[in-house]
């Protein structure tokens, strides 16, 4: 009697611990793995919402590969998607790289053309229950396009919303990152970059090309008064690389992944269960077919 009674407590506590942990699946959340029975589930358990990891193929400095921001998007996408269950797309690049076209292994895909893949992407995302699209914008040149694309939604109406999330606007909130970066100049294929390919994959980081290029600012338009202009990025970084620092750290590249991965997850949780973008956007349509009704 007294071993039973010392045991039911312990029942109880592991009980209630097992009632706390996160409801665990053997579902892929990775959409080309799933077979169409299974993917009728994975669109249930995700509540609709799919992520499309954004990357790009450009040059990184002379040390990274071309891959850097696909890997690194469907890096943090895999990790978001296993703490918040989403469906995550396939690997995507047919993004902007223009700035990039005079170094080799760049695609530059069209302005058309990678217009209407995005478009018809979400379409055929939303035509499969996938309605609360998440793009995940690994790619500092996408940021215009993206906004653009996110803008136009408001042209016509659809039956979905899009939501582009960029984690990595702002990974220095975190202190230990702070403590941790060296670089003053710390743009492209730099010291953030360098050290999540380094954390991710260490292979795949050529420590001996990493001095064989500047990345210093080269500012050669800084004449040119209150102007914009598409060559911008060229007159500065001509060499594709903007960085007075690129030496790997792991922990900084862990803490820029787990922090970026965090955010992201609770960009899915928040989806899944709130409807007000899709309510407005609505609400929007409604009223932009006859303005003049009150």
């Amino acid at each position: 009697m007294k071993k039973l009674m010392i045991l039911l407590p312990v029942f109880f506590l592991a009980v209630v611990l097992n009632a706390q942990q996160p409801v665990q699946t053997s579902l892929s959340f990775k959409m080309e793995e799933l077979t169409a029975p299974q993917f009728v589930k994975a669109v249930e358990l995700a509540g609709g919402v799919c992520i499309i990891p954004f990357g790009i193929l450009e040059k990184h400095g002379p040390h990274l590969p071309l891959g850097m921001d696909l890997i690194y998007a469907r890096e943090v996408a895999f990790d978001a998607a296993k703490k918040e269950y989403a469906v995550v797309f396939p690997p995507y690049f047919a993004g902007q790289i223009f700035e990039a076209k005079n170094h080799p292994g760049t695609i530059a895909y069209s302005s058309e053309l990678m217009w209407k893949m995005l478009a018809e992407t979400c379409k055929e995302l939303s035509r499969n229950g996938l309605k609360k699209i998440i793009i995940l914008n690994g790619h500092g040149g996408n940021t215009s396009f993206l906004q653009f694309f996110c803008q136009s939604q408001l042209e016509k109406q659809e039956d979905y919303v899009v939501v582009v999330s960029q984690p990595w606007n702002n990974p220095a909130d975190n202190k230990e990152i702070k403590s941790l970066k060296k670089a003053s100049l710390d743009g492209h294929a730099g010291e953030e970059e360098t050290s999540m390919m380094y954390y991710m994959n260490p292979s795949l980081v050529d420590q001996e090309a990493l001095k064989n290029e500047s990345g210093a600012d080269q500012d050669r338009l800084s004449k040119l008064p209150s102007g914009y202009t598409g060559i911008w990025w060229y007159a500065k970084f001509p060499n594709h690389f903007a960085s007075d620092y690129n030496q790997p750290n792991k922990r900084l590249g862990e803490l820029l992944i787990t922090t970026q991965t965090n955010r992201l997850a609770e960009l899915i949780k928040f989806l899944k269960k709130d409807n007000t973008i899709k309510q407005l956007q609505e609400e929007f349509y409604k009223k932009a077919q006859n303005p003049l009704l009150k």
